[in-house]
């Protein structure tokens, strides 16, 4: 009899049981929840740091299990963000402008408040209209569509260019990594439609609850992120499970015997591409209104170097290693650039954790990658004394092969 996939991956069922208790302790000890345990900006920090999660698990997927490594999966993020950040800017603003303007003897046409709002929002770039990209920005319903249209018709474009003309390895790395730089780089020019360096702000605002303390807000918020986390895990664990985690993993390890096998590789990865990217937007569309604002530095190619390190120090092939690896790494960094970190004096010199946090995370990514490649989340293989089959052979029937073996991963 065919076992169910939690049966066949009881990972799963414990990640969703750990997630539910943690979302349960923190509800426990929010302000929100009157204890005040944990406060208002904490749980912000902490409901960002699952949208990081979110990301990086797709992260994980198109890197550890696929073999891509992709250098620009932080761009999908930063869109989702500026998707969800338009229409909160324009609903605030437009609420601002009819309250200014509800004391006036004629009432204002709708072309009126329309350019009202737009000078509100644009003013700062000097520019009085909405670009056509703003088009959408008054219905939320159109906002959320664009958080997964937008990164996904990117990513299948630029997918779909880069693996028929079946670029791999490095190259592909530098081609994902140049597409997130000039990104960044036009978002920076005020004419973008975007308001250049000056980004969105005041995301945090959320229209039609202004009178709802930011406590609960900020509470409401991390369970949505951590809603989203684990329909994103048992999602991503279900495409890296069965046949086609077989595929993905063959396309990682041995593309070329993949493609004489008569799968079509391309298909495969521009699949995964494109999902992931998909998921990376849905993440950063519910980050930024925790975050309260997102200008182009978000997307710059760092974010993304970041984001592979995440997965690296995580254990990179393990979702739960992916998960660790973000939330490890961000929330240290939290306490380490928020001062919480002391300086340490060493008599000739101190040293200041905001100046040296990089330095730290860049030695730790390589001490990692030279004397620990399966990362944080191997440790849990040896607690669980979980051993990965010594592979002598290939892929195929004969002695040695793990093809079976890895399969259950």
């Amino acid at each position: 009899m065919r076992r169910s996939f939690i049966a066949r991956h009881p990972s799963v069922l414990w990640f969703i049981l750990c997630l539910a208790l943690f979302t349960l302790l923190v509800t426990v000890l929010s302000e929100a929840a009157g204890v005040g345990g944990l406060s208002t900006s904490f749980v912000k920090t902490l409901g960002k740091t699952l949208c990081l999660c979110l990301v990086a698990i797709a992260m994980d997927v198109v890197w550890g299990y696929c073999g891509i490594l992709s250098l620009g999966h932080f761009a999908f993020f930063g869109i989702g963000g500026y998707a969800i950040g338009m229409w909160l800017m324009h609903a605030r603003t437009g609420a601002l402008v009819a309250e200014s303007l509800s004391g006036n003897v004629i009432p204002p046409t709708e072309t009126e408040i329309g350019t009202a709002i737009a000078n509100q929002i644009f003013g700062v770039v000097g520019a009085s209209e909405f670009p056509a990209i703003w088009a959408f920005s008054h219905s939320l319903a159109l906002q959320l569509l664009m958080v997964v249209l937008v990164p996904g018709l990117l990513a299948l474009v630029f997918g779909w260019l880069a693996f028929r003309s079946r670029v791999t390895g490095v190259y592909l790395s530098i081609l994902t990594q140049a597409m997130t730089l000039a990104l960044s780089l036009y978002l920076f020019q005020n004419d973008s439609g975007l308001r250049g360096n000056n980004g969105l702000s005041g995301l945090q605002n959320i229209p039609g609850y202004e009178d709802t303390p930011q406590a609960t807000i900020s509470l409401a918020f991390f369970w949505a992120s951590a809603a989203a986390l684990a329909a994103g895990y048992i999602l991503l664990a279900w495409v890296v499970s069965g046949k086609m985690g077989s595929v993905i993993r063959g396309i990682r390890d041995d593309e070329a015997r993949v493609r004489f096998l008569g799968y079509h590789v391309e298909s495969y990865k521009l699949f995964v591409f494109t999902l992931t990217a998909v998921i990376a937007g849905i993440a950063g569309a519910l980050y930024y209104p925790q975050a309260g604002i997102i200008n182009p530095t978000e997307i710059a190619p760092i974010a993304s170097i970041y984001l592979a390190v995440w997965v690296a120090i995580g254990g990179r092939g393990r979702l739960y290693g992916a998960v660790i690896g973000a939330a490890f790494v961000s929330l240290v960094a939290s306490w380490f650039t928020g001062g919480g970190a002391p300086p340490v004096d060493l008599g000739f010199y101190t040293i200041q954790w905001t100046d040296w946090w990089l330095i730290l995370l860049g030695l730790s990514f390589v001490a990692v990658t030279l004397f620990f490649p399966k990362g944080i989340g191997g440790l849990f293989d040896l607690l669980g004394g979980v051993r990965v089959p010594w592979r002598v052979g290939d892929y195929g029937p004969g002695k040695g092969a793990w093809r079976q073996e890895e399969g259950r991963e």
